[in-house]
């Protein structure tokens, strides 16, 4: 870790984690980011609200600092929109940043504390310390089982979602360009959006997300759900050739410029089938660990909020570990990360909740049960 007076551990270095590594950064703090993947670029579906969340990144007074922002929008100012493309700014900024260590490779088994820090340790044995330790490892969060040992795992909702990004070139269609737009099929629905960039026809690009209630059994004799657990996505290459048959012939469904977008991503293998979970948080902190984005709260991206609300969790998380380590006191950082819980919890729950109880969810899968961890801690 880079040497600075306050240092803090994140665990996890997508989205969320690379955000509150950025707003901890910005008051000084030395950070370790811990992430369980390689160094390649990594790749993702839509984003849902993250053009309009661009300048509270990267603004004048935006959770980056002013090098990490400069570095992230070196060139013409982007479309924000997919999710690779804004892990991506996120990452040249963070790689930037002179507080900020990025640790590839690091797979987080455990995290602890005592008194005085906190610390995560590695697949490989290494404890990494620090005065507080932030979980921003995803739905199957490691850092959760520490703050919620009572309420550890998100459960399945009830159904994949399919998802993936059409190039116009692969595509046979030649009429007028969609839109935005939602379809109802049954039990089925389909999340339409181009992707907001600046290219010319010819070059532009199709993203869609098929909401599918129908292949629950096929999801667990995968492995992707174990019982109510999700346990990892349905790969590419792991699709089954039926199954790909099967979607390429339902595709009919949708309109021309939805059903030619799937199709170009099935014959290429380029769809990902992600089982949808569901966390309605109780707590959010415990002693010098806290919680944010997936690891936190988990909601269906049906309500295209995710990335909002962990942005939100990343700059009340820095803006009162900031003023924690202001003052003296031993007990600040915990403090600081009750205060963090406290102006958090509502809204976090508020996110997934109303997610649940969207027009949208109903339609798709009406029959779905309320999940059995939604209980307020007292």
């Amino acid at each position: 870790m880079r040497t600075t007076e306050h240092a803090a551990v994140v665990v996890g270095g997508s989205l969320s984690g690379l955000m509150a590594a950025l707003g901890l950064a910005r008051y000084g703090i030395g950070v370790t980011v811990l992430e369980r993947s390689g160094p390649q670029p990594r790749t993702g579906a839509a984003l849902g609200g993250a053009e309009g969340n661009l300048h509270r990144l990267f603004g004048a007074d935006g959770l980056a600092g002013p090098e990490a922002t400069a570095a992230a929008l070196d060139g013409p100012r982007p479309h924000l929109q997919s999710w690779a493309q804004a892990h991506g700014l996120l990452r040249r900024a963070a790689e930037a940043d002179p507080h900020i260590e990025l640790v590839h490779g690091a797979r987080v088994v455990e995290v602890g504390q005592d008194a005085t820090s906190a610390w995560a340790r590695t697949a490989d044995g290494v404890l990494h310390h620090g005065d507080l330790v932030v979980g921003a490892d995803g739905h199957r969060s490691v850092a959760r089982r520490h703050v919620a040992p009572e309420h550890p795992d998100a459960a399945f909702a009830g159904y994949v979602i399919w998802l993936g990004i059409a190039e116009e070139s692969e595509m046979d269609f030649r009429g007028p360009w969609p839109g935005m737009d939602i379809f109802d099929a049954g039990s089925d629905c389909l999340l339409g959006y181009p992707l907001a960039e600046s290219a010319p026809p010819g070059q532009r690009r199709l993203g869609w997300a098929w909401f599918d209630p129908r292949r629950n059994d096929l999801l667990r004799a995968k492995g992707c759900v174990d019982g109510e657990v999700v346990q990892h996505s349905l790969r590419p290459e792991d699709m089954p050739t039926d199954l790909v048959a099967d979607l390429d012939a339902e595709a009919e469904q949708w309109p021309e410029a939805w059903r030619e977008a799937v199709r170009a991503c099935l014959r290429r293998r380029g769809v990902t089938g992600t089982p949808v979970a569901e966390y309605v948080p109780d707590r959010l902190a415990r002693g010098r660990i806290a919680l944010v984005g997936d690891a936190a709260h988990v909601s269906t991206p049906m309500t295209g909020r995710g990335f909002g609300v962990a942005l939100t969790d990343a700059e009340v998380l820095a803006d009162e570990v900031a003023k924690a380590f202001t003052e003296a006191r031993g007990d600040a950082v915990p403090a600081a990360l009750r205060t963090y819980e406290r102006r958090s919890l509502g809204r976090a729950r508020e996110a997934v909740e109303s997610g649940r109880a969207s027009p949208l969810v109903r339609r798709v899968i009406p029959w779905r049960p309320r999940s059995p961890v939604t209980r307020r801690r007292r």
